[in-house]
């Protein structure tokens, strides 16, 4: 199978909706484009792309057909079956690869610059990690090609992976009734973009919202907590070269202070906001926290309630 780039042939379609979006945008309640957010959002989409072709796309196939080499199963052929379940594998990769870009640093640094837009457009699906590769986030799809599924296949479906997630970076479609249970939609990953506490670490999926909610990451979009879109600490400069790289500058600023083994570790592969003496919160602990607040204000509302009742009935 000779590898085709569905991004690349995607790119006219990428712009003529980008033009579409902003227009439909004009006069609305929301935030739209922001001129020189956008000119980040393009100028890393066009970086990750010459990174790709430089050595992203050699390193990555160099490892999956190294993978191949030693498949559990030969023979599998380029049918739309086989297509299609080389999809659904991969998407289902895609969540834990997904889910460590969140969940652990060393793959949240190259994974961050895609969520430290305050805006939420089609632009936004544009800004993509430069650093992938050096994350080693190929790795996630090695057990594919360990199945038999040829690398090209693999790299194929990855491509076609990504082109559906652009559509879902808008504010412009609501809910989508019954796809809503299946499908990751705007909704679902606007919700992944939220730095709202209710929303934190959740939506993971990429094409399937299903593995979220087999796995208990699954978080619905709720019109009574508005989403807020970014990063904890908002970035205050447009340079696409900090944008880039600016979380592996601050593991590198932490590791020169570390003083143990354990700090090294728990610095460079513990959870994003994590520190030896807890002086900094994971996005774990700022959800719980919420969680606690929120189950305290329904505590004393529920008293507040019975303590009114019960004086109504003292009344009567």
């Amino acid at each position: 199978m000779e590898f085709i780039d569905p991004i690349a042939y995607s790119v006219p379609a990428f712009i003529l909706l980008m033009i579409a979006e902003g227009v439909a945008a004009h006069g609305k309640s929301w935030l739209g484009y922001n001129f020189k957010d956008t000119v980040v959002s393009l100028s890393m989409g066009i970086g990750s792309l010459v990174v790709k072709v430089a050595f992203g796309a050699a390193v990555t196939y160099w490892a999956l057909e190294w993978f191949y080499s030693y498949r559990l199963f030969a023979g599998i052929e380029t049918t739309w079956w086989s297509v299609a379940l080389c999809y659904v594998l991969y998407d289902f990769a895609y969540f834990w690869k997904h889910r460590w870009g969140h969940e652990y640093r060393w793959f949240w640094a190259s994974h961050v610059n895609h969520h430290s837009s305050q805006f939420y457009n089609l632009s936004t699906a544009l800004r993509q990690t430069w650093t992938g590769t050096i994350a080693l986030a190929f790795a996630f799809g090695m057990p594919i090609t360990l199945l038999g599924f040829s690398p090209e296949m693999v790299f194929f479906v990855s491509s076609l992976n990504l082109v559906y997630q652009f559509w879902i970076h808008t504010e412009l479609i609501n809910k989508m009734g019954p796809l809503e249970w299946v499908l990751n939609t705007p909704s679902h990953h606007r919700v992944h973009h939220a730095t709202n506490p209710r929303y934190l670490d959740s939506n993971y999926g990429g094409t399937f919202i299903i593995w979220d909610r087999l796995f208990g990451t699954f978080t619905p979009e709720v019109e009574e907590d508005p989403v807020r879109y970014g990063i904890g600490k908002p970035l205050e400069s447009d340079n696409i070269f900090y944008v880039a790289f600016h979380e592996w500058l601050a593991i590198g600023r932490d590791l020169r202070q570390a003083r143990r083994l354990r700090d090294v570790i728990g610095y460079a592969f513990g959870p994003p906001g994590w520190s030896p003496d807890g002086s900094r919160m994971t996005t774990k602990e700022a959800k719980e926290k919420w969680a606690l607040r929120q189950k305290a204000r329904q505590d004393t509302a529920n008293m507040i309630d019975g303590k009114s009742a019960s004086e109504l009935e003292t009344a009567e």
